[in-house]
């Protein structure tokens, strides 16, 4: 027991410390193919480490909740971060918290952040909590989709259960998984803020949802959304893994298999992050009002998957 909770501490720590990692990649790729000069990889660490050695400017009109929002926003997606299995399938604190709480903690992070962006009373702060609460109404439902297609395969809503269910047993090829893949690739583009349904590098007014929430934060709160933003793509990237490629992480208490699971998470990660920028540079944003539809197409995949498992694989 104890060496599981020292192993979830472990892969806790690391996804935190890989984010910004992670989100820096995704933007070295992202310049390379738009023919621009590439940032270092280490950019948001600098970034990170910028904004944590200035002093923060709060509005007077800035309630309490204004200035504790970053700290619970980071909170939840480092909690997050734990839940997810990334080298090894020995989360000791699973059962307290499966797949349907995951997305609570995630829910709740985006309530702080939007009621955050709405307490100095700014129109940019409305305006971008509004548009981000109709993702999330969106959104979540797919992604629960996306996760009962999973459960409905291993019989359970743990996600160290699933992962053993679908990486360590005998070889099986489920359809159902292939409309859940394109299903959270698209509820995980919009969650993020990413291209087609927000540009994460744009400040107009008429496109932008996340930036317009944070445009009043500054020094250590700016670092801890920043921060928080870049481990929930970890998060998403990892939990992709997990749900799709899960093949490489150790089985509990397979500990000479930990080496090789953190090089394979690693190289995963170096995909995605380019399949990411691809995409982003291929691609350009939509319009608001076509965000339902895109959402709505996701949230059809999530249940034909759960439907085709029923018909194909019971």
């Amino acid at each position: 027991m104890i060496t599981g909770i020292l192993l979830q501490t472990v892969q806790t720590l690391l996804s935190i410390l890989l984010a910004p990692l992670l989100m820096g990649w995704v933007n070295q790729c992202r310049a390379w193919l738009q023919g621009r000069s590439a940032p270092p990889i280490t950019q948001p660490y600098r970034t990170l480490r910028k904004l944590f050695n200035k002093d923060a400017v709060i509005a007077h009109s800035a309630s309490p909740l204004f200035r504790f929002a970053p700290y619970m926003i980071f909170a939840c997606m480092a909690l997050a971060a734990g839940l997810v299995p990334t080298i090894a399938n020995d989360l000791p604190f699973s059962p307290a918290a499966d797949v349907i709480a995951l997305v609570g903690i995630f829910a709740l992070a985006r309530v702080f952040l939007a009621l955050a962006a709405m307490d100095i009373g700014t129109a940019f702060g409305s305006l971008g909590a509004r548009r981000e609460m109709l993702v999330s109404f969106l959104a979540e439902p797919a992604l629960l989709m996306v996760f009962f297609t999973a459960s409905l395969i291993s019989q359970s809503t743990e996600l160290p259960i699933i992962v053993q269910t679908l990486a360590h047993k005998d070889f099986v090829i489920y359809p159902s998984m292939a409309f859940a893949a394109v299903a959270f690739w698209m509820v995980s583009t919009a969650e993020n803020a990413r291209i087609p349904v927000d540009n994460p590098t744009t400040h107009l007014e008429l496109t932008m949802i996340h930036e317009a929430m944070i445009l009043e934060y500054s020094a250590r709160h700016l670092a801890l959304i920043e921060w928080a933003v870049a481990l929930k793509l970890f998060t998403y990237s990892v939990l992709g893994i997990a749900l799709f490629v899960p093949w490489g992480i150790a089985q509990r208490g397979d500990f000479a298999a930990l080496p090789l699971a953190l090089v394979a998470m690693l190289a995963k990660l170096l995909v995605g992050g380019a399949a990411l920028s691809l995409q982003e540079a291929v691609s350009a944003k939509v319009r608001l009002f076509r965000a339902p539809e895109f959402l709505g197409t996701a949230f059809l995949l999530g249940v034909l998957g759960m439907l085709i498992h029923f018909l194909l694989e019971v």
